[in-house]
C-alpha cells in the first residue's frame, strides 16, 4: 500500500470514523449521557449526528495510508480516540459525581441509607438521598447547557488534539489525583452542613440523657436527626445548586485540559 495521502472520499471517511469514535468515547463515558433507559442503538445514532455537524467544523484534516498498514495500528488509532473522548465525558461530570458522593455520605448521616430504590440512570440499588442529590444535578445541567459544553469541548478537542496519530497513552498524564480530590474536596464541601448539624443534635442529646436519664435518648435521636437532615437538606440545596453552577463550566475546561495531554 503506498504511502500517500488517501483519495478525497476515502480520506473524508477516516476522519469521519476517528471523530465518530471520539464522540462515542464521550457520549459512553459520561454519567451525563449514561441514562441506561436511553437505548443503544439511541446513542450511536446521537454521536452519529454529533459527527457529521463536528466534520464540517474542521477546516482541513489529512490522513495518512501508512497507519492502516495494519489491523494493530487501526486499533490503537481507535483505542486513543475513544480514551480522548472518554477523558473529556467523565472529567467534566466531577460535580454531579461529588452529588452523588455527598448524598450517599448525607444519607449514612441521618440515617437513610438503609431504604435503597432503583436508580433509572444507572438499574442499580442506591440510596434516597443518592438519587436526589444526582437527579437534582443533573436537572439544573441540562437546565444550564452543560450537555452542550461537554459537546462543545469535544469539538474543541478536534483543533487542540490531532487525529490519527499512533501516542496512546498521554504525554504528561492525567492529573486523575487532582481531580479525585477536588472531587472528594466538592463532596465534603456539600456534605459540612449536615454533619455540624448533627453533631450539634448529638450534644443535645447527650445533655439530655445526662439531665434526664430516664428518657430513652436511642428512641427520640433517630427522628429528630431525621427531621434535622431533611431540614438542613431543604435548606441548604439551593446553595448546592449554586456550587454546582459555579464548578460546571470550570471542570469542562479541566477535562478539556487534561484530554491535551493526548498532543
Amino acid at each position: 500500500m503506498s504511502t500517500a495521502l488517501l483519495n478525497i472520499p476515502a480520506q473524508f471517511l477516516m476522519v469521519y470514523l476517528l471523530v465518530h469514535l471520539r464522540f462515542v468515547g464521550m457520549v459512553f463515558a459520561s454519567p451525563v449521557f449514561l441514562a441506561a433507559g436511553m437505548p443503544l442503538p439511541f446513542r450511536y445514532l446521537f454521536c452519529t449526528l454529533l459527527t457529521v455537524a463536528a466534520v464540517g467544523s474542521l477546516e482541513s484534516a489529512a490522513v495518512s495510508t501508512a497507519l492502516f498498514e495494519s489491523w494493530l495500528s487501526i486499533f490503537f488509532l481507535a483505542l486513543r480516540e475513544l480514551l480522548v473522548g472518554a477523558a473529556l465525558g467523565l472529567l467534566s461530570a466531577l460535580p454531579l459525581l461529588a452529588l452523588q458522593l455527598s448524598g450517599e455520605k448525607i444519607g449514612m448521616a441521618i440515617g437513610v441509607s438503609m431504604a435503597s430504590v432503583m436508580d433509572p440512570m444507572t438499574q442499580r440499588q442506591v440510596s434516597i438521598l443518592d438519587q436526589l442529590q444526582f437527579l437534582t444535578g443533573l436537572w439544573f445541567y441540562f437546565r444550564w447547557n452543560g450537555h452542550l459544553l461537554i459537546v462543545q469541548a469535544v469539538v474543541e478537542s478536534l483543533h487542540l488534539i490531532p487525529l490519527a496519530k499512533l501516542s496512546l497513552f498521554p504525554e504528561s498524564g492525567l492529573p486523575l489525583g487532582e481531580w479525585l480530590t477536588f472531587a472528594f474536596r466538592l463532596a465534603l464541601q456539600i456534605t459540612i452542613p449536615f454533619y455540624c448539624a448533627l453533631l450539634l443534635a448529638d450534644v443535645g442529646l447527650g445533655f439530655l440523657a445526662r439531665t434526664v436519664p430516664q428518657m430513652n435518648i436511642f428512641i427520640m435521636g433517630l427522628p429528630i436527626k431525621l427531621g434535622l437532615g431533611l431540614f438542613v437538606l431543604a435548606t441548604a440545596l439551593p446553595l448546592t445548586v449554586d456550587i454546582v453552577y459555579e464548578q460546571m463550566e470550570r471542570w469542562v475546561r479541566f477535562a478539556l485540559m487534561s484530554a491535551a495531554a493526548w498532543r
